[in-house]
């Protein structure tokens, strides 16, 4: 396989990781090996009055220099209402040549159903798809501990002439716990404007026994900088073969800033294969959902063009 085609390859495979942790059964796979996948998407997920499937097949050559090829499919999408979504799709297309744009597809689509109910049946109240749950996470995986326990170095080095005005340490929040198969799977979050403050919230995290036991601690963060309108950013796989980049692509798509997210993986002695990076993603996705860091598809849509600061990531082997 030629290099841009293996390049190619990976990234659909991150979005397509991406959209299945983000939209859950919404998102149906319908033929892996050819790449082609189906998405219910509704103006409401719990009481949806317009409905509307969008099928993909991904080319070899998206994102790179093709759009994926699609079909929209609803009994009352006709004449000048699928030209003009169809048109929509096409022009996300085109301002976002050479970037994922699955994401956007889904929610430039669920708008336009969403301002279709408004119109047809005023004043009913809208409810945006998340998965927020009120339960509380377990005690013995976020108490704080004795901190006598390292801190594991960092990949990155901050510069002695970088001026630092905010070195708080910033509140961290925990979600709820993922088991699968005896391993489980917990992320953490923290809203950060700085690199000096990742490295506080992981020496703050790694001071409790519990996370500093987890066999891997995957991170990533983005951080928005105002005067470059640019975006610095790394993740940390921790052994985890490349879980670190993936969960970094999530939150790309996502169009996050400023927050961080740890995922602690505590190993149970089974193999998980693929699904161990759909439980990474799931943590991740939920808890940025629960503290309101995901963004509109407009905001998105902007930033995806911007230039990024990404350093690679070490990959090594699951265990």
């Amino acid at each position: 396989m030629a290099e841009g085609d293996a390049g190619s390859d990976q990234r659909q495979n991150e979005e397509i990781e991406a959209m299945a942790a983000i939209y859950g059964e919404e998102w149906c796979v319908i033929d892996d090996c050819a790449k082609i996948f189906c998405i219910r998407i509704s103006d409401d997920i719990d009481d949806p009055k317009w409905t509307l499937c969008l099928q993909v097949m991904l080319p070899n050559e998206y994102p790179g220099t093709a759009p994926p090829i699609y079909q929209l499919n609803a009994p009352w999408l006709k004449g000048q209402e699928r030209t003009d979504l169809s048109n929509s799709l096409e022009e996300i297309y085109i301002q976002n040549i050479g970037e994922s744009i699955l994401y956007l597809w889904v929610e430039k689509i669920r708008d336009v159903l969403i301002q279709k109910s408004q119109m047809t049946e005023p004043g009913p109240d809208i409810k945006k798809k998340t998965e927020e749950e009120d339960v509380e996470c377990e005690d013995d995986l976020i108490l704080a501990c004795q901190p006598e326990n390292p801190v594991k170095a960092l990949d990155f080095e901050i510069s002695e002439n970088q001026t630092i005005e905010i070195e708080e340490l910033p509140p961290i929040d925990h979600g709820i716990p993922i088991t699968d198969r005896r391993s489980t799977f917990q992320a953490h979050l923290a809203p950060v404007v700085c690199p000096k403050q990742v490295k506080m919230v992981l020496a703050k995290l790694y001071e409790n026994k519990k996370i500093a036991s987890a066999t891997h601690n995957i991170y990533a963060y983005r951080i928005y900088c105002e005067d470059k309108q640019t975006f610095l950013q790394d993740c940390e796989d921790d052994g985890e073969t490349a879980a670190g980049g993936r969960l970094l692509h999530l939150m790309e798509i996502l169009n996050v800033r400023n927050v961080m997210v740890v995922v602690s993986r505590w190993y149970g002695g089974i193999l998980l294969g693929p699904d161990r990076f759909k439980h990474i993603n799931n943590c991740a996705r939920n808890i940025l959902v629960e503290r309101n860091y995901t963004n509109s598809p407009e905001e998105s849509s902007k930033a995806l063009g911007k230039n990024k600061k990404v350093k690679k990531d070490k990959k090594r082997s699951e265990h």
